[in-house]
């Protein structure tokens, strides 16, 4: 009976250990050896005058053995790791005086403590997996874009759940457009803006807000742009309303402004679309600052600009007094973008 239970225990030792291996998507092999270092350690909690056990997991052949290695020696043992050459050879025959002999020990003995030791070691280890997984999967797309799944709503923060690659990664309402309604199942383009906490439990940061999700949205639409033909020089932006691009070409021949909206617009009303409908004015960048400052300040028409002899990064642009509320555009809007765009203090005065 006592041997028809322990090769039941065995066998069962062995279904539970493939069907882990199973759920943690882990060679069997894998987490044999790491329940035999589990099993090691508590053998050697259990035993601890002795210094070398041996333990043996073979999935493939279900074996499943656990010994303590005793030496032997020719009077009585002193200790437990010993043993009498006599008892020695009825396990091993031919041993001598020194030799090390395993010395079976039962391994249920050990089940509950090695069972702790294993899950905890499982869990570190998936964990550091998980981490360099991570790490790996994103540490080459910083500062690009990439398109998830919106898998979850938290209906109190708003904040949601994005599957992007093979992990879920969290887009909080402040790195939403304002005005835009995510639904469970939409398949957005987010900006991966960081790694952090790249020593302990790493995470992605990512958001739609960014200058530079607007600027990555016109490189994938706009060839012309990932070619190198014309250049983005600026970006200034209030997410989920308006946006000023500055461009310039690098060749004379192709109108920067003309190949970021596209035939009948499509390309510009398609990054639009991306980005809620905000709207985006197309600016020629030009090294001339009172020529970039003019028409930045588009769609006013400014008459001059003059350059401040008190400040290096200040102006006062003229404008026709009917367009002096266009130029400043609803709660400043536009003259606060048009400065952001340049970097230059803009005071606008009407003629």
């Amino acid at each position: 009976m006592r041997k028809v239970k322990k090769e039941e225990q065995r066998e069962n030792f062995f279904a539970v250990l493939r069907e882990l291996a199973s759920e943690q998507k882990m060679p069997v092999q894998e987490l044999a050896d790491k329940i035999s270092q589990a099993i090691y350690k508590a053998a050697a909690k259990e035993y601890p005058d002795c210094d070398e056990f041996r333990v043996i997991i073979d999935p493939d052949k279900e074996i499943l053995e656990v010994s303590l290695i005793r030496t032997v020696v020719l009077d009585e043992p002193t200790y437990l790791n010993e043993i009498n050459i006599e008892e020695a050879r009825t396990i091993k025959p031919d041993c001598q005086e020194g030799d090390g002999v395993p010395y079976p020990l039962d391994p249920t003995l050990f089940a509950r403590v090695a069972a702790t030791y294993a899950k905890q070691s499982i869990r570190h280890d998936i964990k550091e997996y998980e981490k360099e997984k991570l790490i790996a999967e994103y540490e080459g797309k910083v500062e690009d874009i990439a398109s998830g799944t919106v898998l979850r709503i938290e209906p109190a923060s708003g904040n949601a759940t994005v599957k992007v690659g093979t992990h879920e990664l969290y887009l909080m309402k402040n790195d939403q457009i304002p005005g835009e309604v995510l639904h469970e199942g939409d398949v957005i383009n987010v900006y991966i803006v960081e790694l952090r906490n790249l020593d302990r439990k790493p995470t992605v940061k990512i958001s739609r807000t960014y200058n530079d999700f607007l600027k990555r949205l016109l490189e994938k639409e706009v060839p012309e742009i990932s070619d190198g033909v014309v250049e983005i020089m600026g970006i200034a932006r209030e997410a989920g309303s308006r946006a000023k691009v500055s461009l310039r070409s690098t060749d004379p021949n192709v109108d920067c402004i003309g190949a970021c909206i596209g035939p009948k617009r499509s390309r510009i009303e398609n990054v639009m679309r991306e980005i809620n409908g905000e709207k985006i004015d197309l600016i020629l960048y030009d090294e001339d600052p009172t020529v970039y400052i003019s028409k930045s300040l588009a769609p006013a028409d400014v008459t001059r600009v003059e350059l401040s002899e008190e400040s290096d990064r200040a102006c006062t642009a003229y404008v026709p007094a009917s367009q002096l509320s266009l130029a400043i555009g609803n709660r400043g809007q536009n003259a606060k973008l048009a400065a952001k765009l340049t970097g230059y203090k803009i005071d606008i005065k009407p003629v």
